[in-house]
């Protein structure tokens, strides 16, 4: 095989079949999903967007083993993790999947370090090794002056960074993105995403950001909208309306 052809062939981190999720109604049903189909390589940078309600945060849950389908099966390298026991699909969740969400969900007793390294903290870290990463981790977002900070003293831009070093603190494979900038206006929004695209590039991540945002959508390499379901491929960043 030719280096050309090899540079080709890129690593599958996730594939998504037929996937259905219903939820149950006092008059019947609501399908959210329905029989969507989904694949990631490494180094992917993936929009989804779509109106609100139309189930974006619930894929992003089903991907992130947060939720499960009702039928329709996810693999993660190679792994159809629904499979797995629940002992086991933690792991995967805690050790390869990053999450930053809309809300920030930092604790307000803790300071920005003590926030960082908690995680490694609850994977048995010892103390001072899970602090010295936390530190690094402040560095590469810009906050290491905000070490001994409590998050009621930042601002929003500022926690939305921490909270995104704590979903990189266990260094995952995979960052999950629910409306990271939907809390913030939109100066504070474009540096997040200019953060999260820095940090996609250095880190080697495969990255999805669920976004109703256009401005957002166009940071990333390939945009899909969710729609009756599924998703379609959205053709260039000017068809975006």
């Amino acid at each position: 095989m030719s280096l050309c052809a090899m540079n080709n062939l890129k690593e599958k981190i996730l594939m998504v079949q037929k996937l259905v999720k219903i939820y149950p109604l006092p008059d019947g049903e609501l399908k959210v999903l329905d029989g969507l189909d989904f694949e990631l390589e490494k180094g992917d940078f993936v929009a989804i967007m779509g109106a609100s309600g139309v189930g974006k945060t619930t894929l992003l849950n089903i991907i992130g083993t947060l939720d499960r389908p009702t039928s329709g099966k996810v693999y993660f390298e190679n792994e159809d993790v629904f499979s797995q026991a629940p002992q086991e699909l933690a792991r995967i969740r805690n050790e390869k999947i990053g999450f930053v969400f809309q809300f920030f969900h930092l604790l307000p007793e803790f300071t920005v370090l003590e926030n960082l390294s908690l995680p490694l903290l609850i994977a048995g870290w010892p103390r001072k090794k899970a602090l010295e990463r936390a530190q690094e981790l402040l560095v590469e977002v810009g906050l290491e002056r905000k070490a001994r900070v409590y998050p009621g003293l930042l601002s929003g831009g500022e926690q939305q960074r921490v909270a995104i070093a704590r979903a990189l603190i266990a260094e995952p494979r995979l960052l999950l993105a629910d409306e990271p900038t939907g809390n913030l206006d939109w100066g504070t929004g474009e540096k997040i995403m200019e953060l999260l695209t820095d940090l996609h590039e250095k880190k080697g991540l495969t990255s999805i950001v669920v976004t109703h945002n256009e401005r957002v959508a166009r940071f990333c390499q390939r945009i899909f909208r969710l729609e009756a379901g599924r998703l379609k491929p959205v053709e260039g960043r000017d068809s975006l309306s």
